[in-house]
């Protein structure tokens, strides 16, 4: 069996063991964290395959987004920050053992590399995968590519509007109201009568 297999298998069952960590967990932020960290492991695994573009792309989009999806879930649910700060050394552990658990992942990637290193050299003609995925992306997958980029765009607008709403007590701009008032309306010149209270009396 070799180094390589070695490191998919475990990797393959840190994967697994998150995944379920991830849906099994009550506590919302052990789950965020064993989510990075399913994820991470994925993009160990992607590295394995020799696919860097897509581990990079996983880490980048994925791990380095899980946390800003999490804090907007927080500030929908309008959790206050203060109780949130407050149990941080309860989620230490778990954050500990999390970032032991890629660190290790991380080593035992270099030593694959350093592995390949030594073997055969790799053939200039086939090119690199991130050179290769450019070209097909931006070459003969154009089309489709632009497609699904317009999608996310829409998918993200949808999903600020559902989630847009109007609270009691907020003062907030109206821009369609202020576009549509007219000249005469901005200024209400009022007429009044004057009032003559008279001296007052020593």
């Amino acid at each position: 069996m070799s180094f390589e297999l070695i490191l998919f298998y475990m990797f393959a069952a840190v994967l697994t063991v998150a995944a379920l960590g991830v849906i099994t967990v009550k506590n919302s932020v052990h789950a965020a964290l064993l989510l990075v960290l399913s994820f991470f492991t994925a993009s160990a695994l992607w590295l394995l395959l020799q696919a860097e573009f897509l581990a990079v792309a996983l880490v980048l989009v994925y791990v380095g987004a899980v946390m800003v999806l999490f804090l907007f879930v927080v500030m929908m649910l309008d959790i206050k920050a203060e109780s949130v700060r407050e149990g941080f050394v309860r989620y230490l552990p778990v954050g500990a053992l999390v970032a032991a658990a890629m660190l290790v992942e991380m080593l035992a990637l270099i030593g694959v590399k350093s592995l390949a290193a030594q073997a055969l050299p790799v053939d200039p003609a086939a090119g690199e995968n991130t050179a290769w995925l450019g070209k097909a992306l931006f070459g003969r997958f154009l089309l489709p590519f632009e497609v699904a980029a317009v999608i996310l765009t829409v998918a993200l607008i949808a999903a600020v509007t559902l989630t847009l709403r109007h609270r009691v007590g907020v003062k907030s701009q109206n821009p369609s109201g202020q576009v549509a008032v007219k000249p005469s309306e901005r200024i209400r010149i009022v007429k009044m009568e004057s009032v003559n209270k008279g001296a007052p009396t020593a």
